[in-house]
């Protein structure tokens, strides 16, 4: 299935689902999909709220008492340090809070305008396979970007998903962390749609100093984040609609 399929159903749906819930919750609405909690914040959630979430879930997936799921979040402006991170990479540290974050990877920067995906899925019923999951991660966000005729590309040695500018340019648009415990992932992936990329300017991204960030709208794109919403849920479907079969 191509994500451009089910773009306009999935759309209307997410916001018939908003419509209905956000009456009686303005900040979270969920919805069950082929056994996946998605979860869709429109407020930003605090960091420790969102990590003390993942913690939580990832026991309860594991003792089999709670769905696999995902969260569609934006955070208040804050950096995160992967079990990577230098110390010398922290640029500005009075600029946001930073957290230690847990996951694999480096700083990173996570703020209004990013759309975040939290990742909670089983994979000892999804064939046991980290490499293969942070492959499908990788290629969610680049069939994502394909819907806008953007093409990100994977490079060596370099995490995450990457925009080619020309004249030798690269930015990076898309950020890839996991962590796994017990088989059953968190952390995940996160989309620049239209942030304040000066915000970047107090780290080294990643640990990489000679490249750029970008993001939806400075490509020119500019769409809601229930949109991004939508396609985010159809690309997945795309994308890991088999792998819980193996």
């Amino acid at each position: 299935m191509k994500c451009r399929t089910a773009f306009h159903l999935v759309a209307w749906y997410i916001q018939m689902i908003h419509i209905d819930q956000d009456m009686n919750d303005k900040k979270i609405s969920t919805l069950m999909r082929n056994g996946i909690e998605w979860r869709f914040s429109d407020d930003e959630v605090p960091y420790e709220t969102a990590l003390s979430f993942m913690e939580q879930r990832v026991k309860e997936i594991a003792e089999g008492n709670a769905p696999e799921c995902i969260w569609l979040l934006e955070h208040p402006p804050l950096y995160t340090a992967g079990t990577s991170a230098k110390q010398e990479d922290l640029i500005d540290p009075e600029r946001f809070p930073v957290y230690d974050a847990g996951r694999g990877g480096q700083y990173t920067y996570h703020g209004p305008g990013q759309r975040i995906a939290y990742v909670m899925l089983d994979l000892s019923k999804r064939g046991r396979d980290i490499r293969k999951f942070v492959q499908n991660l990788e290629e969610w966000v680049i069939q994502t970007l394909a819907t806008f005729n953007i093409t990100g590309e994977r490079r060596d040695g370099r995490v995450g998903i990457w925009v080619d500018r020309g004249m030798g340019r690269e930015d990076k648009i898309g950020a890839i962390g996991v962590r796994v415990r017990k088989w059953v992932t968190f952390h995940g992936i996160s989309l620049n749609v239209e942030p304040d990329l000066s915000h970047f300017n107090g780290i080294v991204p990643c640990g990489i100093s000679e490249h750029g960030v970008t993001s939806l709208q400075d490509l020119g794109i500019w769409i809601t984040m229930s949109e991004i919403d939508s396609l985010l849920m159809t690309c997945f479907d795309a994308v890991f609609e088999d792998e819980s079969q193996e």
